[in-house]
């Protein structure tokens, strides 16, 4: 799996993909959206600026992956405060995450689907024919960029990669460890983001 990002004439990006890429782009892609979680359905009768308004969470999420998705805001592992510092933090981090979390969710959620609905249009029209290769708009490439970026720390966390490693210890497992197809995941998702970032550099 060594697909990498092209750039496009005039904006956008391009990535060739065989079916088994494809396969596992959107299994991963499918079970982000799983991790994320189910938008607010709409209710019949109700006001839309409800929705608009509604509140969010108030505490970080119980799952570590989803807790790196969406961290607090203020505070963190680095910082070594006070206890009152620490108790202001908490309650600022509260507040923040009520009036965002609805919102930052729907957006991860909205970049999961753009690569869902990109390998499968690619896949319907590629079905049998060998590799395909995917057409991205600026918009797009911006959308697949955040959802690699959200499984890649979905899958770092998972495997508990830490910022001060760079996962060379995981690249050196035996193919027998359980954990290597997610390794490799991991690795590929890290070369196409990479050069999907290079595509949308002016």
């Amino acid at each position: 799996m060594a697909g990498h990002f092209e750039p496009l004439p005039g904006g956008g990006a391009r990535l060739a993909l065989d079916e088994v890429e494809i396969s596992i782009l959107r299994s991963l892609a499918v079970q982000l959206l799983e991790l994320i979680g189910p938008g607010a359905e709409p209710v019949e009768g109700r006001d839309p600026l409800d929705a608009l308004f509604a509140e969010g969470p108030t505490k970080p999420p119980a799952d570590p992956a989803l807790a790196r998705l969406f961290p607090d805001a203020y505070g963190g592992p680095d910082r070594k405060p006070g206890a009152e510092e620490e108790a202001a933090a908490r309650a600022a981090s509260a507040e923040f995450r009520r009036y965002t979390e609805n919102d930052l969710r729907a957006r991860k959620r909205e970049d999961a689907l753009a690569v869902v609905r990109g390998l499968d249009a690619l896949a319907g029209a590629e079905a049998g024919a060998g590799p395909g290769v995917l057409e991205l708009s600026p918009e797009q490439s911006r959308q697949w960029l955040g959802a690699l970026n959200d499984l890649r720390l979905a899958i770092g966390t998972r495997l508990e990669v830490t910022d001060e490693d760079d996962g060379g210890e995981l690249l050196r497992l035996p193919d027998s460890d359980p954990r290597k197809p997610m390794v490799m995941a991991y690795f590929w998702l890290g070369g196409l983001q990479e050069t999907l970032v290079e595509t949308l550099m002016p």
